[in-house]
């Protein structure tokens, strides 16, 4: 069975974070340290992109793709996130940007 997303199935969510000045590596390295293996380890996350922004040097942005909103909003409780939440806190210049997409169209993968 693939695990590949089908359009209009599952929910997108984008997470933008703006850091303090300077910031950006110290919380990339908390994303490391906390949530590259929890998402990894996910069947949740059929897809997931952590992104430096080029233009930006205090801009992060997730997108996540999962296969259900359920499987979204259980991902927030997990532990791993609860950590990284907690530690990029003070790192961070305010509260994330948070937007959830239906996708509606997905280029099949090779």
């Amino acid at each position: 069975m693939s695990t590949e997303p089908e359009a209009g199935s599952g929910v997108t969510v984008v997470v933008s974070h703006t850091t303090l000045p300077n910031q950006r590596d110290a919380v990339r390295a908390l994303w490391e340290k906390h949530m590259a293996s929890a998402v990894l380890d996910n069947p949740g996350h059929l897809a997931y992109y952590y992104c430096l922004d080029s233009d930006d040097p205090d801009r992060i942005t997730a997108f996540q793709h999962y296969r259900t909103a359920e499987d979204a909003v259980t991902f927030l409780q997990h532990p791993a996130y609860r950590e990284y939440e907690r530690e990029a806190a003070p790192l961070l210049a305010g509260a994330p940007q948070v937007r959830t997409l239906v996708p509606t169209w997905i280029k099949p993968g090779k």
